[in-house]
């Protein structure tokens, strides 16, 4: 390995003293000259036609400046895609669910605001409503959109090799349902945006996002403006977790009332409106069928899923087809068979989350948990028969060449005392093996390459200007730390500019884990570009060939020579005096098949490269509460090259915390008729500090070939992988499969009671059969 500067060292991330002394403003925190307060009027029914809106007496209210509803907009639907379309920013004639917007107000503060919602007054026609999947298919459900009469609107097809006849040859063939419930994202940051449209029309807009290019152009079309005229600013974002990455109505209904106003409004969601009104994890329903040979190899694959996707489909067609690309990336599957359907339902919209698919993840590791159980094979050894090896291809061809996925569970199972321990604990203690792997990037069109410049100051400082968005997981820090370890510069000395769409150019964003791997590698070959400008311009200075010069402690110097030098700043000097102005360009797209479609053609290169991971968990059960205490977890994962070891180690951590702790003990939403019943943090339990066992992390470094110094996504499997592992120390713990996730205390103790009567019953029926 190269001897590196920064690259692979634990530096101090630059936004970490404002964020901990909250200098660091978040959109909430903005206060603009004459801003105005926004609220938004909601559907308090699941099901309804709009028959009128009066909005006379709110517009009459002292303070009120601007209302809208429906009627106002250009009537423009949101879609992911152009097919799925479907979603008006204020609804017109029909509500599909609690929460639904219905109008906007823009007032002069927070009281006259909300006492105009009160003021307006809305006749609704009570429609039947459908809260389950498979209740929406079934025959004379409520039609939720009149374009799908059975209320499926994505249908993910896969069929690869022979499955049919692998099943007939199988040695042991099973098929088993999981379910699980929608979890909500619960960032730090409740959802706020602030607009601000000046009296030439130029629209600026703060507000989270998994990246501002991917907010900027859906705005623009559903107001039916310039793209040049929409500016989404750069903000402290407080978490995205998947739950970003689409525009928001509230974007747009500020933007509206800004527009009408002419001056700047603000909009902040209550706790209860960011977990019914942005996104929420899919409500799923999986049956995983799989047949195996004698030692326990899988033969074939059968995957059913339904997917309750909410009133309208967001990203559906990524939701649906996600949780079986992670699964063909992890394992082999020479003939596998999946039918993914995403179903409309009369409940908030959901979205892609950091652990998607837990019915799906987690069903498919307790399943070969129990197959191995039955062949006599232990949690490791079935694994690492069927697992994903480099250089291959999965069922959907893409070919996956950094793997280390071997490495990943043999490291924790070693670390963890996995082997020594499974099957030899005390009662009601257990461990868990999981293993995950995600994509790093996908196909996104045009928008699928990252570009970054790097200009020079007269001192030798550098700027970067890049597209690239920190929700919180250190980008900002990566993206200095490759340029200052290509200029040779201190991190100190390079500033960013960055996620803001006039100032910045375009950029995949974090929601599609490809940060590092497309915005790293741009900066990286921008200041590579610089670089050899400088050096062109030090060489006939030092009297030396370009290629044997080095850049390192603020110089440029012969490499071998360091004393035969010249300061950095003095060549961007020269190179100004020569007309010759430094600016490195970098432009890096990774190598995709466009031609890939997620419902028409699912087949194809995906990514141009996978992360891999694998988790242990060790935890004890209360046989008397249905508590659950985690001794220990162990998260290994394939990153590829560690950029900033500890903040891949930070990545793994709340990945644990997110998956695991929160993902499969406490989170899952509770409802009502479509009525969230735990939409803030006293109710909906999201794991604390102390909730937290100590996480030993195992970084594993396969060095992707095309990755930034070999790097490529790191924590998204740990979270999968996570959930996997407490779901099956769980099982371990208690001798109990569980097929309903998360597992909180009541479903514990209520199967323990179960597996207590159905003893005592077999007891009696051996005590009956003995006297015969």
């Amino acid at each position: 390995m190269p001897e590196y500067s920064y690259i692979g060292k634990n530096v101090i991330r630059p936004d970490a003293i404002p964020k901990v002394t909250g200098e660091a403003l978040f959109t909430a925190d903005l206060n603009l000259p004459k801003m105005l307060v926004g609220k938004v009027l909601r559907s308090p029914h699941p099901h309804a036609r709009i028959v009128s809106i009066d909005t006379s007496n709110a517009l009459r209210l002292p303070g009120v400046k601007a209302i809208v509803t429906g009627a106002d907009t250009p009537g423009e639907k949101w879609g992911v895609f152009p097919y799925t379309r479907d979603q008006r920013m204020i609804q017109t004639d029909r509500v599909r669910y609690v929460g639904d917007e219905v109008a906007g107000v823009a007032a002069v503060d927070e009281d006259t605001a909300l006492e105009a919602l009160d003021l307006i007054k809305v006749e609704y026609e009570l429609l039947p409503a459908v809260f389950d999947p498979l209740d929406a298919m079934a025959e004379g459900a409520p039609v939720i959109h009149q374009e799908y009469p059975g209320n499926v609107h994505i249908h993910v097809s896969i069929d690869v090799g022979d499955v049919d006849a692998a099943f007939a040859s199988a040695h042991l063939i099973r098929e088993d349902t999981y379910r699980a419930v929608e979890d909500s994202y619960f960032m730090a940051e409740p959802y706020a945006v602030t607009a601000s449209c000046d009296l030439a029309g130029n629209l600026e807009v703060w507000c989270p996002n998994a990246g501002p290019h991917m907010k900027s152009k859906p705005l623009a079309n559903a107001l039916r403006m310039p793209l040049s005229k929409i500016k989404v600013r750069k903000v402290c974002i407080g978490g995205a977790f998947g739950g970003r990455s689409e525009i928001c109505p509230a974007d747009f209904i500020a933007s509206l009332l800004s527009i009408k106003t002419r001056r700047p409004v603000k909009i902040v969601y209550t706790r209860e409106e960011n977990s019914t009104a942005t996104r929420m994890g899919h409500a799923m329903i999986t049956t995983h069928k799989i047949g195996v040979d004698k030692n326990g190899v899988v033969q074939a694959r059968q995957v059913t899923s339904y997917l309750d996707g909410g009133a309208y489909t967001s990203t559906g067609p990524i939701a649906v087809s996600v949780p079986f690309l992670c699964m063909e990336q992890a394992y082999r599957h020479p003939n596998v068979r999946f039918n993914g359907y995403r179903v409309y339902t009369n409940k908030p919209i959901r979205g892609m989350i950091r652990i998607h698919g837990r019915a799906f993840a987690c069903g498919l590791e307790e399943q070969l948990d129990t197959v191995a159980a039955e062949l006599g094979l232990d949690p490791v050894e079935i694994r690492l028969r069927n697992c994903r090896r480099p250089n291959e291809y999965p069922p959907t061809n893409s070919f996956i060449g950094s793997c280390g996925m071997v490495e990943c569970i043999e490291k924790a199972a070693e670390s963890s005392g996995f082997k020594e321990k499974f099957g030899k604990l005390p009662p009601y203690r257990g461990i868990g093996l999981g293993i995950n792997s995600v994509q790093t990037g996908f196909p996104l069109g045009i928008r699928g390459g990252s570009q970054a410049f790097i200009k020079f100051n007269e001192d030798g400082g550098a700027t970067i200007v890049s597209g690239v968005v920190d929700n919180g997981q250190g980008n900002d820090t990566m993206l200095i730390q490759i340029a200052a370890e290509e200029l040779g510069l201190p991190m100190e000395e390079i500033s960013l500019l960055s996620a803001d769409t006039e100032l910045t150019p375009n950029d995949p964003g974090s929601y599609s884990m490809v940060s590092t791997f497309a915005g790293g590698n741009a900066v990286r070959l921008a200041a590579i570009d610089a670089k050899k400008q400088l050096f062109e311009i030090a060489a006939d200075k030092l009297e030396a060939n370009p290629a044997d010069l080095v850049a390192r402690n603020n110089k440029i110097y012969v490499k071998g020579s360091p004393d035969i030098s010249l300061p950095l700043a003095k060549v961007v000097r020269l190179a100004l005096i020569q007309n010759k102005p430094i600016m490195g360009r970098g432009h890096f797209a990774p190598e995709v098949d466009h031609r890939r479609e997620w419902v028409s053609n699912p087949s194809g290169q995906l990514s141009q490269a996978f992360s891999f991971g694998a988790t242990v968990v060790e935890v004890e059960v209360d046989p008397e509460t249905g508590v659950v205490t985690t001794l220990s977890a162990t998260a290994a994962q394939d990153c590829g090259y560690a950029l900033n070891p500890r903040l891949v180690e930070v990545q793994f951590e709340s990945s644990v915390a997110m998956g695991g702790t929160g993902g499969m003990l406490t989170e899952g939403c509770r409802w009502h008729h479509g009525h969230l019943l735990n939409p803030t943090q006293l109710d909906y339990l999201v794991p604390v500090a102390a909730d937290m066992p100590r996480v030993k992390n195992i970084i594993v470094q396969s060095l992707d070939p095309v990755g930034p110094y070999g790097a490529k996504e790191a924590g998204m499997s740990i979270a999968m992988s996570a959930a996997q592992a407490y779901m099956g120390a769980i099982c371990n713990a208690t001798g109990i499969r569980f097929k309903e996730f998360p597992i909180t205390p009541d479903k514990i103790i209520a199967a323990l009671e179960e597996k207590q009567n159905s003893l005592k019953k077999s007891d009696r029926s051996q005590d009956e059969g003995g006297k015969d």
